[in-house]
């Protein structure tokens, strides 16, 4: 009688079964491989990123050792502009004098900081033309968005102070050029409210006509 050759068969039938189960294996851990690198890839590049930037806590500090304390109407105005636009890579700290009646003039001067560690002298004039009354003096705190570098400030910034925010007594809009946003907010005595439409620019020397 000839011997039964089934089994043979079966365990044959078998073996493409074991293979394509050890192909799916393979695929499964290769792509959760991809996945870990591809996370820890994000994660390396969101810490570097928060290197670069400043947060609230850091802002806030930096606004107390300006300004002598952090007032409920700053800390506000810093929340708004966290809101915003995130965390900024640079800020300025510094003071100015402007006033209008019809057309007004603004000019100040501060430092620049970004890190690591640097830290740059800047001045700032222009023109605002527009429906604003009265002049002030005020300390200001400007948050900076998108600054490649330090040189970067040095260029004329255009901004609507028409739709400037006040929060209780402090004041805050917002200026352009290119990517980069400024956020000034000010703090200070008298008052400067209106469709106000100018620019600014930002200079490595002070200049006494603005135009």
């Amino acid at each position: 009688m000839t011997p039964s050759r089934r089994p043979a068969r079966s365990r044959a039938a078998a073996a493409p079964g074991q293979s394509a189960l050890a192909v799916i294996t393979i695929v499964t851990a290769l792509v959760m491989a991809a996945l870990l690198i591809a996370a820890g890839t994000a994660r390396a590049e969101d810490t570097a990123a928060s290197g670069d930037t400043y947060s609230k806590d850091e802002v806030l500090q930096a606004v107390e050792g300006f300004f002598g304390d952090v007032s409920e109407d700053m800390a506000r105005a810093v929340d708004k502009v966290f809101a915003d636009q995130g965390r900024p890579n640079a800020y300025i700290v510094g003071e100015e004098g402007a006033g209008a009646i019809g057309v007004g003039l603004r000019y100040g001067s501060g430092t620049l900081n970004m890190k690591p560690g640097r830290v740059k002298k800047v001045y700032w004039q222009g023109p605002s033309i527009g429906w604003d009354i009265g002049g002030n003096a005020s300390k200001v705190f400007t948050l900076v968005y998108n600054l490649p570098n330090v040189d970067s400030i040095y260029r004329r910034f255009p901004g609507v102070e028409g739709s400037l925010y006040v929060i209780g007594g402090v004041g805050v809009n917002y200026q352009q050029a290119g990517d980069t946003i400024l956020a000034p907010m000010r703090a200070g005595a008298g008052l400067r409210a209106g469709a106000n439409v100018g620019y600014l620019s930002y200079t490595r020397e002070r200049k006494i006509l603005p135009f």
